[in-house]
């Protein structure tokens, strides 16, 4: 059962990078994501090391009572305009319900408050109506589409650009704790 108080988010370690990678390269998750070649541990252990240096980026992991259940990268973080890029992904298989819930309120929460955004982009493939449905449930709004953008498997498929301001995600976020109050209570 899944409790948000059980929740967190932190940097992600050197010590995460062998998780990271096994979810990452899981057919699920690369079938989503706009570079889906399966990556070498050493491409995952450079990518660490320019992370790690980046003052544009920010790399969270999401654990519930310390066990490791997904990825939060913040790219792009724009100080003038107030902007920045997300990306997510559970990873465990076996995460307990609301677990994507319980990441998208930590980690708008860190985007908005401790990162001081204004404003939070993204981008899905149109295909995928699991990542389509969240964001809107996210309080996300569409912002565009980018009609047969992303070659994917020998086909172009379309990108659709969402973007949520800091009042709308205070608006929705009353809303998302209360779900996960009820998923805590029913289990």
């Amino acid at each position: 059962m899944l409790r948000y108080e059980d929740c967190t988010l932190r940097p992600i370690a050197e010590s995460d990078l062998d998780i990271m990678l096994a979810w990452r390269n899981l057919p699920a998750i690369r079938h989503n994501m706009f570079n889906d070649h399966t990556i070498t541990p050493e491409e995952h252990r450079a990518w660490f090391e320019r992370a790690q240096n980046s003052r544009l980026s920010r790399h969270l992991l999401f654990l519930h009572r310390d066990r490791p259940l997904g990825a939060v990268n913040i790219r792009g973080i724009d100080r003038v305009n107030g902007r920045c890029i997300w990306g997510f992904y559970i990873g465990d298989p076996d995460a307990p319900r609301g677990s994507g819930t319980a990441m998208a309120c930590l980690a708008l929460d860190h985007i908005f408050g401790d990162l001081g955004m204004r404003k939070i982009c993204s981008e899905a493939f149109a295909f995928n109506d699991a990542s389509v449905n969240y964001h809107r449930k996210l309080g996300f709004r569409e912002e565009g589409r980018l009609r047969a953008h992303q070659i994917k498997q020998g086909k172009y498929e379309d990108i659709i650009i969402f973007g949520l301001f800091r009042p709308e995600w205070e608006e929705t976020r009353p809303r998302l704790l209360e779900t996960l109050r009820e998923v805590s209570r029913n289990g």
